[in-house]
């Protein structure tokens, strides 16, 4: 942090006054936001100076063909430190999600939509005019060995998650002719490799462009299918063919277009990109328990569902028949929009920080159990959760646990009663412990046994450091 600051003071020849960590969003790379009177930056500080090499030489390329990417200021000696251009804190992610509270998007977001897709083809071809690709990382172009690597983090993060049996010899087979299906024909221009809506951000109503550090060369395919089928923005089929349409009119001042082809191709890449982003919410979601990833796989997983239905991949026939018994598992029953009243209720360790609120509310109720005896102090519980019947014996007998969550209920309780009569749909209730393990578990399990025999409402719990996760009420 001191690094960044000093490369702050280098280039400005101003203190900075204020520095703000920022949210990275499953990112190894941390950014901040540092300001003087005079200057706002945003500092980035990576683990690997191949990858911020990769972006600083994109960024710089790009702003050389008129491309709205961020000005890279100054980077440190070792290049694990840069400082560029402050867009400001209004993404098109942020926006879409206001759009759907609303209920929907209107003209103003489509229009903003339709601009990006004019934008895309610029980047994709103007980008790759004289650029040397050698710089990317960590492949300078999507190869088969890159196809294989998504495929196989889909097969061993996600797949193999599920508890599914499947033969793996079949399965690799038809992996093996889908990572020739996406080789055949590539155009040789940029690939952004993760264009979508979080990475836009929009400044004066206009989109600008961030986290390209994996762009390489590749099909134009690819970045269209990312931000078209993004799990979080449910863009309905009509909206998306409207889309599809703007950016093959902006494509073709740059090639032309046989456009059955370039649909019946386009749908190889959304099952391609589908399995790639199931792997990441199965890697970030089950495994490192980041909730937002688990909360995204429902959305994925109905574009996928949506997908199989009007496609039949007669050529990837295990393949097929596999995730069409995996979209049928009832642990992806089909998501469906929230009516009504969720209470999510969550139990955390404080060392790990305070659950982010996922509906976009700003947070609810945080309740610190720290003060009540711990039952892990005691080898013969440390094995076992507050969902175990030794801990939940020995907290039972707890006067101070009691007498917490007496009043837990009758806080809550209030709420509910107002949010239920005013017609409010998102209330998030946190419990933290030191480990997160005994007290903040109890606690949260007792809390949606009272909320559901009392009201019988839609309940989320969540034990973040378990990695579980479970619906109450959800008819």
């Amino acid at each position: 942090m001191e690094k960044l600051q000093q490369l702050f003071r280098q280039h400005t020849s101003h203190e900075a006054t204020a520095c703000h960590q920022l949210t990275a969003d499953g990112s190894p790379r941390r950014y901040y936001r540092l300001t003087s009177s005079e200057h706002s930056m945003i500092g980035a500080i990576g683990t690997s100076s191949r990858e911020n090499e990769a972006f600083i030489a994109i960024a710089r390329q790009m702003r050389r063909q008129g491309l709205p990417a961020p000005e890279v200021y100054a980077v440190s000696d070792d290049h694990m430190r840069y400082l560029q251009e402050d867009l400001g804190d209004t993404s098109l992610f942020g926006l879409l999600m206001e759009a759907q509270k609303r209920g929907g998007y209107d003209e103003t977001d489509i229009a903003l939509l339709r601009s990006v897709m004019r934008l895309l083809p610029d980047v994709q071809w103007r980008t790759a005019e004289d650029f040397d690709f050698s710089v990317c990382h960590p492949s300078p172009e999507l190869n088969r060995r890159g196809i294989q690597w998504d495929l196989h983090y889909f097969k061993y993060c996600f797949l193999k998650a599920t508890g599914m049996e499947f033969e793996e010899e079949r399965l690799e087979d038809d992996f093996d002719h889908l990572a020739t299906v996406l080789l055949k024909d590539s155009d040789h221009v940029f690939m952004y490799r993760d264009f979508q809506s979080r990475n836009v951000m929009i400044r004066d109503g206009q989109p600008f462009l961030i986290d390209f550090q994996g762009g390489r060369r590749g099909p134009v395919e690819y970045d269209l299918v990312s931000f078209l089928w993004q799990a979080r923005a449910r863009f309905t089929p009509s909206l998306r063919r409207e889309l599809i349409t703007e950016y093959i009119r902006s494509a073709s001042r740059y090639r032309s277009f046989d456009e059955e082809v370039f649909h019946r191709r386009l749908q190889y890449f959304v099952l391609f990109r589908t399995l790639q982003v199931l792997g990441t919410y199965g890697y970030r979601g089950y495994f490192q328990h980041k909730a937002h990833f688990v909360q995204s796989i429902p959305m994925a997983i109905d574009n996928l569902r949506g997908l199989l239905a009007e496609n039949d991949f007669a050529d990837m026939p295990y393949l097929t028949t596999l995730l069409h018994e995996m979209t049928a598992l009832p642990l992806f029953a089909s998501s469906k929009e929230e009516t009504g009243l969720t209470v999510r209720i969550t139990s955390f360790s404080y060392k790990k920080g305070i659950p982010d609120d996922l509906s976009g509310n700003g947070g609810g109720f945080v309740f610190d159990c720290r003060a009540i005896h711990n039952p892990g102090r005691y080898d013969e519980y440390k094995q076992f959760t507050g969902m175990d019947k030794p801990v939940i014996t020995f907290l039972d007998k707890e006067e101070a646990m009691q007498e917490f969550l007496t009043h837990v209920y009758g806080i809550v309780d209030y709420s509910v009663e107002k949010y239920l009569s005013r017609g409010f749909t998102h209330l998030m209730v946190s419990f933290g412990c030191t480990g997160g393990q005994h007290r903040s578990v109890y606690s949260a399990e007792h809390l949606a046994a009272h909320l559901s025999e009392k009201y019988g409402i839609r309940i989320v719990l969540e034990h973040r450091e378990q990695g579980k996760q479970l619906t109450l009420n959800n008819e």
